[in-house]
């Protein structure tokens, strides 16, 4: 490192602290208790600006350092980055509608079983396919689906489930993919609210065929915008990368050429032999890459990741200590046999409740206490799908009272105790006067 370079980060580490120290302190009903964001230290800062000087615009060494410490993470063999995790969620069920997959491969009218109370983007990806989602609901405290309700849902044209692990809190994952496994289904585990989560001892997002995480700033680490895909099959993550990089056949890192010593010697298609490989295109793809900039914050973060989950965890058993007793309240239960690291602390409010959920989050955001909907509700609801193809297992019950009644607020790391104390003490006071 140039003398230079190293003076610029001794300015940046000061500069950061220097912005610290002027922070203001905790003002119960003043100061903003977000929901959701990023917990950003000097070590962020400078790796961001290392990049930076460093002129590091497009993936290079740091994207593919991160996806080889990430695959790692997980005991997986392969990751890619992804400028969002709604892209990664759109690539990971775009590869299993691959030609390269014969038989098994994805096709027009097949059916995808999923959950109705979720984040649109787990079905997009599904109806963008032209693939039909069902719908199924779920259980109220976990928040999960059942495998029971899943194989209600199966039929002879079901070849995927898609699923969500909701605000970090793991479906039956298990048994969820040995259910996949026996009638041949491909299992997407949308692993973007939970990294760090476990069930039965192992982490979501290493069950599925594929699975996908988000790097957005809500999420467990950031960088800015970004997700992942993540596989154990060599031969979908080939896909993955060809679709998320225009479709090219091409695997030659960037700045890379003739990784294959024959760049110059394939005969693919209907092209002339000796095409050049690095512009010939298999796949139907797109340009979903993320930078540098992003992948050199994402491994300052991974190296946090683990302290991340247990100021999670903390803030959330903290949370559930302090409204434990409040009548009206559905409290949030983990998995059992899971271990979640929470993207939120979820709550219903009760039929018999001398109170609505309106009535407490507006009463919470008067406090600048942030809350937020448990996303979408039930999505058949939503005027994007009204009109959208899908079929429906079984009644919407739970999804249409979490539309209703379910809201929640943060535990991410960056809440104080006190700030968690003052989100309980409101609650309580609240549903006391109601």
């Amino acid at each position: 490192m140039g003398e230079g370079k190293t003076r610029i980060l001794e300015l940046v580490r000061k500069y950061h602290q220097d912005v610290e120290a002027t922070r203001p302190e905790f003002v119960p009903g003043v100061t903003e208790i977000w929901a959701s964001g990023a917990s950003l230290d000097e070590e962020d800062r400078m790796a961001l600006v290392e990049a930076a000087l460093e002129m590091r615009i497009a993936a290079g060494p740091s994207s593919v350092k991160f996806e080889r410490e990430f695959a790692r993470f997980f005991g997986l063999r392969k990751a890619h980055l992804t400028n969002s995790g709604s892209s990664a969620n759109l690539l990971a069920l775009t590869a299993l509608t691959s030609r390269d997959l014969g038989d098994r491969r994805l096709r027009p009218g097949d059916e995808v079983i999923t959950v109705a109370a979720g984040f649109p983007t787990t079905v997009n990806p599904i109806l963008q396919n032209g693939l039909l989602p069902v719908f199924v609901d779920v259980e109220l405290g976990t928040y999960n689906t059942t495998p029971e309700r899943i194989a209600e849902a199966i039929t002879p044209r079901t070849r995927a489930v898609m699923i969500a692990h909701p605000l970090g809190n793991p479906y039956p994952a298990e048994e969820i993919a040995a259910l996949a496994k026996e009638h041949g289904l491909f299992l997407v585990e949308d692993n973007c609210d939970a990294v760090g989560s476990t069930y039965r001892g192992r982490l979501t997002g290493s069950f599925g065929d594929i699975s996908t995480t988000s790097f957005y700033p809500a999420h467990h680490i950031t960088t800015g915008e970004g997700g992942c895909v993540l596989t154990g099959n060599l031969a979908l993550a080939r896909i993955v990368e060809q679709l998320r990089d225009w479709g090219r056949d091409c695997w030659c890192e960037p700045g890379d050429d003739n990784t294959c010593f024959k760049r110059f010697d394939y005969q693919l298609g209907k092209l002339p032999r000796g095409y050049d490989h690095k512009y010939i295109f298999s796949h139907v793809g797109y340009n979903l890459k993320s930078t540098d900039l992003q992948a050199a914050l994402g491994l300052s973060q991974l190296r946090k990741l683990a302290g991340f989950g247990e100021k999670r965890r903390r803030n959330w058993q903290r949370l559930r200590e302090g409204l434990d007793g409040v009548p009206g309240l559905l409290l949030p239960s983990p998995t059992p046999g899971s271990d979640p690291s929470w993207f939120g602390f979820v709550i219903t409010v009760r039929p018999e409740a001398s109170f609505t959920r309106r009535g407490l989050t507006d009463f919470l955001e008067s406090r600048h206490i942030s809350t937020r909907r448990f996303f979408g509700g039930n999505l058949t609801r939503q005027p994007a799908y009204l009109d959208q193809p899908h079929r429906v297992v079984g009644d919407l019950a739970n999804s249409d009272i979490i539309t209703e009644r379910t809201f929640w607020v943060g535990v991410h790391p960056s809440l104080t105790t006190e700030m968690i104390d003052y989100v309980a003490a409101s609650i309580r006071e609240f549903a006391a006067a109601a």
